[in-house]
C-alpha cells in the first residue's frame, strides 16, 4: 500500500452537499449513493482543489458562499511540495492543507498551506497528484486528437523531445510563410508605394527647405509689404528724439533729458538721492543716443524692393505646397519645414525597406528551405518513435483488457500519414506529398476488435459504451505502470457494463489500487464490492432544504448498501444474500 495523497476533503454548501467530510484513506475507495445524492458533488469538489473552473451555479441554494478544503500528505521531495513551499506555503508535518471558496456572486478564492495563491497554482499540484476521468474523457478518447496525445505520453522522452523541437520549427516556418505570402502578394502594391515615396523625396530634396525657414520667410515677407511706412515712422521716430536739422527750432527728447540731467548736476552735491536721480537721467540720454542712432541706421539699410517681395512670396508659396502634402495635419502651426523633413526621413527609411525586400524574399525564401527541411526530418522522426510506442502500447492496453473481462479482443494504434490536398502546403516523406500540423504528420486512430474473426474498427465506431469505458480504464492501467501519479478518480467509468465484466473491472480497479490511491465514484455493486472502504453520499429532505452527508460503511451498513444497489431493497432477503455473496468474492479474488 502507499501512503494516501489525498487524506480528506471538507465539502461545505456546494451543491447539495450541505457540510459533510469524505475520509479517505490508502488503496481503493467506493463511493455509492443514489441517484441525485450528491456523489458527482465529490467529483466536483476535487475538481476545484484541483483549479478548476468556479461556478456560481456550484453555490447551495441561499448559501453566501462553497468551501471545499482537503489534506493532502505529500513526501518532503515530492514536486508538489516544492511547488508549494516555492509559492509560501506551509507544510506541517508532510501535510499541505488546500482550500477553495467560491460565493454566490462568482468569485473565487484559493489557498495552499495558508497561503492566498492563484487557482493556477491549484492545477499545477493537481497535474502531479491526482488524474481524474469521467464519462466525459471516454467520449474524449473518440477523438483523434485525445488518442494521438494518449500515444504520444506513452511514447515518453522519444515523442515528447523531437515534439518539442517540431513545434519550435513549426512555428518559425508558418512565421516565415505568413511573410512570404504577404511581400510576395503585396508586391504591387509594395512597389505603387515606392514610387509616390520616390516622387515626394524628389520633390522635397529639389526644394532643400532648412528647418525654421518657413518662419523666417514670413517675417521678411512682412517687412518688405510694408517698408515704406516702417521707414516713415523710424524717421518721425529718429525726429522725435534726435531733432530735425531742417527746423532748428524744434524741441527734441534728447535736449529735454540732456538739459534735465544738467540741472540735477548742478545741485548734486547738497543731495544724494538726487544726485542718484541725475545718474539715471544720464543713462537715459545714452539709450536714447542709441536708439536714435539705430532708427537712423534702419532707415538706411531698410529694403523696399518689390522684386525681393515676389521672390520671397515664391518660395512661401513653394513651401506651403509641400507643408500641406508631406507634413502631419497640425504640424505647420509648430514648424511646417521641420515637418516636412521630418517625413522625408521616415519616407527615406521606408523606401529603404521597401526597396530591399528583394533581398529580403531571397533570404526568407532560402530559411524557408531550410526549415521544411528540418521539419521533414523531425516529423520523420516523430512517426518511427509513435509507431515503435503504438506497438507497445497496443500490446499492453491489450493484455489489459484479458484482465477486464475481454480476453479476445485486441487493439492497436494505426499511425499513418495523409495525402496532402492540391495545393495545399506539405512534406515530402517517403516520395509523398503529405499534410502536416503543429503535431507531426501523423493521423492516429485506436482501432478495436473485440473478439476473433471481428475486423478491427475505429473505436469510435465499433465499441459500445461497456467496451469503451474498459478500453479506458486498460489505457488508465497501462499509463499507471509507465508514468503513474498518487491519486486517480474515476466518476462512473463502469457505465454500460455489468455482470462479469463489472467484476473484473472492480477486481482491476483494486489491483491498481496496490500502487494508487483510486477513489471511483460507482453505480455497480460489483464495483465497490472490492473497495477497502466505503462511502456513502446520502441525502435527507425536511420538505424544503436537502442536504447530502457522507459516511463510512462496514459489516452489516456496507452489506445494506451493496444490497439497495443490487434490487433497491436494502432489507431483501435475496439481495443480502447475494450482496454477501459479491464480498465473499471479492476477498476471495483477491487482487490477483
Amino acid at each position: 500500500m502507499v501512503v494516501s495523497v489525498l487524506e480528506e476533503m471538507r465539502i461545505k454548501d456546494l451543491g447539495v452537499i450541505d457540510d459533510a467530510v469524505v475520509e479517505l484513506s490508502t488503496g481503493f475507495t467506493a463511493v455509492t449513493g443514489e441517484t441525485g445524492a450528491g456523489k458527482t458533488m465529490v467529483v466536483t469538489s476535487l475538481g476545484l482543489l484541483l483549479g478548476g473552473r468556479a461556478d456560481a451555479g456550484y453555490v447551495r441554494a441561499g448559501a453566501p458562499a462553497a468551501v471545499v478544503e482537503g489534506r493532502l500528505a505529500l513526501p518532503p521531495d515530492a514536486p508538489a511540495a516544492r511547488r508549494a513551499a516555492e509559492a509560501g506555503a506551509d507544510l506541517d508535518e508532510g501535510v499541505l492543507l488546500v482550500s477553495r471558496t467560491i460565493s454566490a456572486e462568482g468569485r473565487s478564492r484559493a489557498h495552499v498551506g495558508g497561503r492566498s495563491v492563484p487557482a493556477g497554482l491549484l492545477a499545477e499540484l493537481g497535474e502531479d497528484l491526482v488524474a481524474v476521468h469521467g464519462q466525459t474523457d471516454q467520449q474524449g478518447l473518440l477523438r483523434p486528437a485525445r488518442q494521438r496525445g494518449a500515444l504520444d505520453r506513452y511514447a515518453g522522452d522519444a515523442v515528447a523531445v523531437p515534439l518539442a523541437a517540431y513545434q519550435d520549427t513549426y512555428r518559425r516556418l508558418r512565421a516565415v510563410n505568413s511573410t512570404l505570402a504577404e511581400l510576395t502578394t503585396r508586391a504591387r502594391e509594395r512597389a505603387q508605394e515606392a514610387d509616390l515615396l520616390r516622387f515626394g523625396l524628389d520633390e522635397v530634396a529639389a526644394a532643400e527647405p532648412r528647418p525654421g525657414e518657413d518662419a523666417e520667410l514670413a517675417a521678411e515677407a512682412a517687412r518688405l509689404g510694408h517698408a515704406e511706412a516702417l521707414a516713415s515712422a523710424a524717421a518721425l521716430a529718429h525726429g522725435a528724439l534726435a531733432g530735425d536739422p531742417a527746423d532748428p527750432e524744434g524741441v527734441d527728447a534728447g535736449t529735454l533729458v540732456a538739459g534735465a540731467h544738467r540741472a540735477l548736476n548742478a545741485v548734486r552735491g547738497h543731495d544724494a538721492d538726487l544726485a542718484g536721480l541725475g545718474d539715471r537721467l544720464g543713462e537715459v540720454a545714452i539709450l536714447l543716443a542709441d536708439v536714435a542712432q539705430e532708427l537712423a541706421g534702419y532707415a538706411d539699410g531698410l529694403d523696399a524692393d518689390p522684386l525681393r517681395l515676389a521672390a520671397v512670396e515664391e518660395r512661401r508659396a513653394a513651401l506651403a505646397h509641400l507643408v500641406r502634402k508631406y507634413a502631419e495635419p497640425g504640424a505647420a502651426a509648430e514648424g511646417g519645414c521641420s515637418a516636412v523633413l521630418a517625413w522625408a526621413e521616415r519616407g527615406a527609411a521606408r523606401l529603404a525597406e521597401l526597396e530591399g525586400d528583394d533581398d529580403r524574399i531571397g533570404t526568407l525564401t532560402a530559411e524557408r528551405d531550410t526549415l521544411r527541411v528540418a521539419l521533414t526530418d523531425l516529423a520523420r522522426t516523430l512517426t518511427d518513435a509513435r509507431h515503435d510506442a503504438a506497438k507497445r502500447f497496443a500490446d499492453a492496453v491489450t493484455a489489459e483488457l484479458t484482465q477486464l473481462a475481454m480476453p479476445h479482443a485486441r487493439v492497436q494504434f494505426a499511425v499513418t500519414q495523409p495525402d496532402a490536398a492540391p495545393g495545399e502546403d506539405a512534406l515530402t516523406l517517403d516520395g509523398r506529398q503529405v499534410a502536416y500540423g503543429p503535431h507531426g504528420a501523423d493521423d492516429v486512430e485506436l482501432l478495436l476488435a473485440p473478439h476473433p474473426g471481428a475486423p478491427a474498427r475505429p473505436v469510435a465506431k465499433g465499441a459500445s459504451g461497456g467496451e469503451l469505458s474498459r478500453v479506458m480504464l486498460a489505457i488508465e492501467v497501462v499509463f499507471a505502470d509507465a508514468a503513474p501519479v498518487p491519486t486517480y478518480l474515476f466518476d462512473e467509468v463502469d457505465a454500460g457494463i455489468g455482470g462479469k465484466a463489472a467484476v473484473e473491472v472492480g477486481r482491476r480497479l483494486a489491483k491498481l489500487a496496490e500502487s494508487a490511491q483510486v477513489v471511483v465514484v460507482t453505480h455497480l455493486p460489483q464495483v465497490a464490492a472490492f473497495a477497502d472502504r466505503h462511502l456513502v453520499v446520502e441525502k435527507t429532505s425536511d420538505g424544503t432544504v436537502t442536504s447530502s452527508g457522507v459516511r463510512t460503511v462496514h459489516g452489516e451498513g456496507r452489506v445494506r448498501e451493496l444490497s439497495r444497489m443490487l434490487a433497491g431493497q436494502e432489507d431483501s432477503h435475496l439481495a443480502r444474500a447475494h450482496a454477501e455473496e459479491l464480498l465473499a468474492t471479492a476477498a476471495r479474488l483477491g487482487r490477483g
